[in-house]
């Protein structure tokens, strides 16, 4: 998984405040990231990737507090030059360097602009849809998940399809496997193949081992796991969604769990009628 070859997907952060770099640390697997269990640490996900190779630079502009509320020039921040890869990751930018950002990605051939939305303040609809529309223009394919863990394949976005395929970060994906402990379903264990590109779901199967599948006791284990990794989303209300955008997370994640439930129960069901005919 650390060796790259031509057609392995490559990556460029342009980004200000931290949850970009929570997504780097997760990508290349740094050791020193989850501090999540602490002594009870089981190395769960060290050695099992690195796509350190795959990340052709990552570049930290300066913060929205550090720079005038509007930017006459915004192209006099933006980096010098970006190295050529296929999609470009950004977060937490001014909203004039993120309005100028698909020009430069364009010119340095990048093909895809990923901004994931953790803060629906960071990026407004209305900002959202100028810098779509500018995505349009060039040419370039671009998604605005809201959080990041809800980003899916599509058929007309090839490029970021391939990140999420080459990565397994996105929209969570579990198998989980469970046992029958008395009148009680338990599970056994949950194995990440794919994760929210902030690395929670590692921790989140980790906590979901010898839990009971009964919904609410359940569910409070997701919330625990979910809030203690910690997750970064905003609380604020998103009006678009009529939710919090941490919420909208939370939600995710247990709707993967359930699926993930529910095709162990079809596997245990089909093997039960094989062997009884």
């Amino acid at each position: 998984m650390s060796q790259t070859s031509k057609e392995d997907i490559t990556l460029v952060f342009v980004y200000s405040k931290d949850f970009m770099e929570r997504v780097i640390r997760n990508l290349i697997n740094d050791p020193c990231f989850c501090q999540s269990c602490g002594l009870y640490c089981e190395s769960c996900k060290y050695n099992a990737y690195s796509f350190v190779r795959n990340i052709r630079a990552a570049i930290e502009l300066p913060s929205p507090a550090e720079l005038p509320a509007f930017i006459d020039n915004p192209e006099e921040y933006m980096p010098r030059k970006l190295p050529q890869a296929d999609i470009c990751l950004t977060s937490g930018l001014h909203k004039d360097l993120l309005l100028e950002l698909p020009y430069h990605i364009s010119k340095a051939g990048i093909k895809a602009l990923i901004a994931p939305i953790e803060d629906w303040q960071e990026v407004p609809s209305g900002v959202r849809k100028q810098v779509e529309e500018k995505c349009m223009a060039l040419g370039l394919e671009c998604a605005f998940p809201k959080p990041f863990c809800t980003l899916e394949p599509e058929k007309d976005k090839p490029t970021i399809s391939r990140f999420i395929e080459e990565t397994r970060v996105g929209r969570p994906l579990l198998e989980i496997s469970t046992a029958k402990i008395g009148k009680d379903e338990v599970i056994e264990y949950a194995a990440v193949i794919r994760s929210a590109p902030c690395g929670s779901t590692w921790y989140i199967a980790r906590k979901l081992a010898g839990v009971s599948t009964r919904k609410d006791v359940l569910y409070d284990a997701i919330a625990k796991a979910h809030h203690s990794y910690p997750c970064t989303a905003t609380m604020a209300t998103d009006p678009e969604t009529k939710e919090p955008i941490l919420h909208i997370g939370g939600f995710t994640i247990r709707e993967e769990v359930e699926k993930a439930l529910e095709k162990d129960r079809a596997r245990k069901l089909k093997e039960k009628n094989l062997l009884s005919n």
